[in-house]
This record gives structure tokens, C-alpha cells and sequence, in this order.
């Protein structure tokens, strides 16, 4: 099931500093990617075998539309404190990007193209 967790973030009069460290994000990250100049596409619309993936929108923002099999969840992503924990169950779709977003995902596998669910629940 999809969890919102808020990092740890230190800010004063400099500016911010978001930090996570390995007991915030449940597996070792093996993968990490950005996604950004997105237009008015839909993004991802796939789960996974194994991968468990950690979402963070660095700047700007994004709905993350998620269905987990039984429940269904929209997530707006819009600060960098904040971190959407993905299971392989979790089926979601990515849409609602501003047009600055950067959004940082941080995967506990490598890529493989037979790990990908694309069929959404029924």
C-alpha cells in the first residue's frame, strides 16, 4: 500500500535542506531516475513484480492517481519534504505536471522489462 512520508527538513533564514538516510526508505536503492518536461501526457500506468519505488517532486508538481488492488488513492506531490513510498502492488499513473515539475524516483531494482505490470486492476 502507498505511504506519504515527510522527510526530515531543516530550514532557516540560508533556505531549506531535505536529507533522508537508508531507515527513511525501506530498501537500498539500486535505480535512480528523474522525470520532467512533461507536457499534457500521462506518465508510468504500471505496477511491478518486485520493484518498490520511493517518488519525490523536487520542483513543481504532480497527481499520483494509485490503486493498490482493493483501495484507490490520489496523491498530490507538490514539495520536496514530501515522499510517496510505492509497493509492487501499487498500480499507479502519473499526470497533473506543472510545467517546471522534476520529479526524482528512487527504485530498489534495476530496470527490466519483465518486472512491469501495465494491466490496472479490474
Amino acid at each position: 500500500m502507498a505511504k506519504l512520508i515527510e522527510l526530515k527538513t531543516f530550514i532557516d533564514n540560508r533556505g531549506s535542506l531535505t536529507v533522508f538516510e537508508d531507515h527513511e526508505i525501506p530498501f537500498k536503492i539500486k535505480r535512480v531516475f528523474y522525470i520532467y518536461g512533461v507536457d499534457n501526457s500521462q506518465r508510468a500506468g504500471h505496477r511491478h513484480h518486485k520493484t518498490r519505488q520511493a517518488l519525490i517532486c523536487l520542483k513543481g508538481s504532480c497527481v499520483v492517481h494509485n490503486n493498490e488492488g482493493v483501495l484507490k488513492q490520489d496523491f498530490l506531490l507538490n514539495s520536496p519534504k514530501n515522499c510517496l513510498l510505492l509497493e509492487p502492488e501499487d498500480w499507479h499513473l502519473l499526470d497533473g505536471f506543472t510545467p517546471d515539475t522534476v520529479l526524482m524516483v528512487l527504485a530498489s531494482e534495476y530496470f527490466d522489462e519483465k518486472d512491469y505490470i501495465f494491466e490496472d486492476y479490474k
